[in-house]
């Protein structure tokens, strides 16, 4: 065989790295809405979702029928299997219910981002094809335009929307549905949008079967002793995999309690995890850096605090803000995690049951969850990599790019992840203007910024002569962020956020 037969060869290798965990059962016969409300009756007069700042409360009793309730209701607006219903709100106590209804009427749960551009939630409408939009009097103002008939949630009543209130108490008075149709496990339920890391965003097909195998591989390790009897944070986004399912949907399969937060603020945080007595918070590095470095924290008595554990995912977590985190809380655990949308939430697991569900490894994701198998591909090269080797399980955010080449001026670009103390990764862009372009950096950004929501927005831009790519085109974002890098490198205080006024000054 010749030398470039072995090359060939080699590249094609595949290196697939399965569980070390023994596979979970998962059942055959259950829709997503009966897999987490399996014996909701025994706890009936238990409450699953209390809002933080209002205290109102469902119990597993309110939630079963609720979900019914608003299933009936949705049947008889006309919705059949298949057809989507787009949420926009916040997070609100009947979040749960209202995504269970829509999977259990036999449709397709789509959130979106409230605080997203009037124009972003239009396209996930339109490409999700939604028969249905459910909001609130707050945000109907971005929705009214859509032409899909709207459900608005709250105590605010809109003329040209249907009342939820209303609504279910319709389902009430209805007698019995003569249409009814079989839900199969392999009949999609939810349709995520993705951030737009592999193109621009898009919805993400999950089924039953979906979403209620990731849970039997994410809930593993929990014990007989644990069900019932975990408060959970309900902060980060419903609308988002790592919201609806990691936490709404785990914690109604346990039988805990959701303590739901609309919107973060450090005190209201902190009084909340007292007040609810939290045991667990899955929450962002952005918060526990603010943890430890924000003097507001000082104000409250810790001791009072009986959280147990917290889940970092979404971004990276610095070494160093673990260690600080860990000082100044040393009774909480830390676990690292992490998910995508394609997987219905979490894929790496932080504990190993083995040693008592101690940390597995500090700074690490940990283990790949029982039934999975995991590849990491060399982002350059597409190549399969083996152990021990740098690689990526996905790849940059294209979304932006696809919106800086709609710019008349731009020629290329690449976005890369740069660190930040704050965020963990901010997006830089590397750009290519035409030689007519009269823009600034500042105002590439500006584009971008008016183009997405807030938080998609490029915090670096970063004018070049070209953007290197590899001999089949594929862009070499490992080399622009290594030099990037290398510029912030000259003022080590100078973090991704700040690079922008520090590199054009």
């Amino acid at each position: 065989m010749g030398t470039h037969n072995i090359l060939d060869s080699l590249e094609d290798e595949q290196h697939i790295f399965s569980s070390q965990f023994p596979p979970v059962s998962v059942p055959d016969n259950m829709t997503l809405p009966e897999f987490v409300l399996h014996d909701a009756e025994l706890y009936a007069d238990k409450v699953a979702f209390v809002q933080d700042v209002t205290g109102k409360e469902y119990t597993y009793g309110h939630v079963v029928r609720d979900t019914k309730r608003f299933a009936k209701a949705l049947r008889s607006l006309g919705l059949r299997k298949g057809g989507v219903v787009v949420v926009v709100l916040p997070n609100v106590a009947e979040y749960a219910i209202i995504a269970l209804g829509i999977m259990a009427a036999g449709g397709v749960f789509s959130g979106a981002n409230p605080s997203a551009h009037g124009s972003e939630i239009k396209k996930q409408v339109e490409d999700a094809d939604a028969k249905l939009i459910v909001t609130n009097g707050s945000i109907y103002e971005k929705v009214k335009g859509l032409v899909v008939p709207v459900i608005v949630v709250g105590e605010e009543r809109v003329a040209s929307a249907i009342s939820w209130d209303g609504l279910l108490e319709a389902a009430d008075r209805a007698g019995t549905e003569t249409v009814i149709e079989t839900i199969n496990q392999t009949d999609l339920c939810a349709l995520p949008f993705s951030s737009g890391t592999t193109g621009t965003s898009k919805g993400v097909m999950l089924t039953h079967r979906n979403l209620v195998a990731n849970l039997c591989s994410t809930l593993f390790s929990v014990g007989p002793d644990m069900v019932g009897q975990v408060t959970t944070l309900g902060l980060m986004p419903f609308f988002h995999i790592y919201g609806i399912a990691g936490i709404c949907c785990a914690t109604l399969r346990n039988k805990g309690k959701v303590v739901v937060m609309g919107r973060y603020e450090l005190r209201m945080f902190l009084n909340v995890l007292i007040t609810y007595e939290v045991n667990f918070a899955p929450i962002v590095p952005p918060i526990m850096l603010a943890l430890v470095k924000n003097p507001v924290v000082d104000e409250f008595d810790l001791g009072k605090l009986k959280l147990k554990a917290v889940m970092t995912a979404a971004a990276p977590l610095a070494p160093e803000l673990l260690t600080a985190f860990e000082k100044k809380f040393p009774g909480v655990q830390v676990q690292e995690a992490y998910g995508l949308t394609e997987h219905s939430c979490i894929t790496l697991t932080h504990g190993d049951p083995s040693k008592g569900h101690g940390i597995a490894k500090k700074n690490s994701v940990g283990f790949i969850l029982p039934n999975l198998e995991v590849k990491f591909i060399d982002p350059d090269t597409g190549r399969s990599l083996p152990a021990n080797t740098t690689g990526e399980v996905c790849v940059a955010p294209a979304e932006l790019e696809a919106i800086l080449l709609s710019h008349p001026s731009v020629e290329d670009a690449a976005v890369v992840p740069l660190p930040d103390e704050e965020a963990g990764e901010v997006p830089a862009a590397c750009v290519v203007m035409n030689r007519d372009a009269k823009e600034s950096e500042e105002e590439v950004m500006e584009f971008v910024a008016s183009n997405v929501a807030f938080y998609k927005r490029v915090r670096v831009v970063q004018f070049v002569d070209t953007i290197p790519k590899s001999p089949s085109g594929k862009i070499m974002r490992r080399f622009l962020r290594d030099n990037l890098l290398k510029k912030m490198d000259t003022n080590p205080s100078t973090t991704a956020a700040h690079f922008f006024s520090a590199s054009t000054a």
